[in-house]
């Protein structure tokens, strides 16, 4: 059996109610954008997509050699804006701060999970975190704008000390998510 699968940060608590807080003003402007719930705010460093079930450990595997390679870190989620641009706009973000450190990981995960026989991923790493995606350009200028405002605001700091393997599946109400394995960095 396929799991569908990708490799994230997961984010506390507290940093995804202080996000929820501002995703529910993003709602009011009446947009057509099918907003992130939540309890599934994380950050992806890699989407997997469907995984033979016989292929996890494998992963595991190389998620924890990878892990050893890694330190601690901070990042900051700060700011906001859309992907590609405000003429095509399909993704809504959160910007990440002090993201050297990210991209380093990120990497070492596409290299690894290449290695494994996953596709690497041709564009660009940008680090982010999604907190929408625009289906139809209903009230969009409303929120482009709004999102302007949002440009300096401070969403909080994260430490980061590992990733996790996720599973995703696919429901009437929305995308799942469950964590599969944790893999913790250093030795």
């Amino acid at each position: 059996m396929d799991l569908r699968c990708f490799i994230a940060i997961e984010l506390p608590d507290s940093i995804k109610e202080n996000i929820s807080i501002y995703i529910q003003k993003l709602k009011e402007i009446k947009t057509d954008v099918k907003w992130v719930s939540e309890k599934n705010l994380h950050v992806t460093l890699k989407f997997l997509g469907n995984v033979p079930e016989r292929m996890i450990q494998d992963i595991n595997n190389k998620l924890l050699a990878i892990g050893r390679l890694h330190d601690k870190f901070h990042l900051y989620i700060q700011g906001a804006g859309i992907f590609p641009n405000t003429k095509q706009p399909r993704v809504i973000w959160l910007g990440l701060k002090d993201s050297g450190n990210v991209v380093n990981l990120q990497q070492d995960i596409e290299d690894g999970m290449s290695e494994l026989g996953f596709k690497k991923d041709g564009r660009e790493f940008k680090p982010h975190l999604t907190i929408g995606r625009v289906k139809s350009f209903k009230n969009i200028g409303s929120l482009i704008k709004e999102l302007t405002t949002l440009k300096e605001v401070d969403f909080g700091k994260i430490e980061v000390k590992n990733i996790s393997l996720m599973k995703s599946e696919l429901k009437q109400a929305g995308a799942e998510h469950s964590k599969l394995s944790q893999i913790f960095f250093g030795n």
